[in-house]
């Protein structure tokens, strides 16, 4: 007898479990099935709903993107100017070393020694004054121009993405607001639920317009003083270069323009006191 109540117990315990694994299995999948309702809505809602102006919009979206973390990883302090490339052109330039110095930036593919290579073979060593530092500048200068627009290619277009992008989210907008009023007049009646749903599926486009443009405007605007300060830590190193070079080659001219009697200086301060001490006896 005891043991026919506890084998059902047992099953009595099994059916339990049994109902409540059940149930436990059917609620989750009731709230997987609910959550991707709401997704699905959410999705609806924000974007979809926005008509086929969107496609445009979500395409410029993820440009925009992708251009910002590639400009973030291409305009980089070691392609431009590194510090190490930059330090042992110095070195040579110190030791006027020209042909090791333009060797070394030919064979760097940074920004400083394709700069350095281009601009250094300028230099006018029969006019040791200043290395003929005039044809240096423009060679720079040519060099600056010709590379700036490869440099700010595609941060450019972080500019243009942001001009078009609210444009065609008003275009989208100006399209739902027509097919409203439309609607309103074929149908003749003034519904405001209606007529304020369309108006926000309407100005989704601006929404997500003004999204894209609140993204590119400020990184176009960062990353080209980003790119512009880069060129010029290239163009200030390889002036340092040059003119480490002339103070090299001029060091003797530059210390017999010192004036006579400036190392003795205390000496004839001394002398001029002793006379006038010997004035003031007399």
């Amino acid at each position: 007898m005891k043991s026919t109540f506890t084998r059902l117990g047992v099953r009595a315990m099994s059916l339990v479990a049994s109902a409540m694994f059940f149930a436990g299995t059917v609620f989750a999948q009731e709230e997987e099935v609910a959550a991707g309702a709401q997704e699905k809505t959410m999705l609806d809602k924000w974007v979809i709903d926005g008509g086929w102006t969107m496609i445009p919009l979500v395409i410029l979206f993820f440009i925009t993107l992708f251009l910002v973390v590639f400009c973030m990883m291409t305009l980089k302090k070691d392609k431009f100017c590194p510090a190490v490339l930059r330090d042992e052109l110095i070195g040579l330039m110190n030791e006027c070393r020209v042909q090791s110095a333009i060797k070394l930036a030919a064979d760097s593919p940074t920004y400083l020694g394709r700069l350095v290579a281009y601009a250094l073979p300028n230099i006018d060593a029969n006019r040791p004054e200043d290395l003929g530092k005039d044809g240096i500048s423009d060679a720079i200068a040519d060099f600056t121009a010709n590379e700036r627009p490869q440099v700010m290619k595609y941060v450019d277009m972080l500019a243009l993405s942001g001009s078009i992008a609210p444009s065609i989210g008003l275009f989208g907008t100006i399209q739902g607001m027509v097919e409203a009023f439309a609607v309103l007049a074929a149908t003749g009646q003034a519904d405001p639920t209606q007529l304020a749903g369309s108006i926000s599926v309407a100005l989704l486009t601006t929404f997500w317009g003004l999204i894209i443009s609140l993204i590119a405007l400020p990184a176009f605007f960062f990353l080209k003083k980003h790119a512009q300060a880069l060129e010029a830590e290239c163009v200030n190193s390889i002036e340092e270069m040059v003119n480490t070079s002339i103070n090299v080659i001029n060091a003797e001219a530059q210390l017999a323009r010192i004036p006579e009697g400036l190392a003795g200086a205390e000496d004839d301060e001394e002398e001029y006191e002793e006379e006038d001490a010997e004035e003031e006896e007399a």
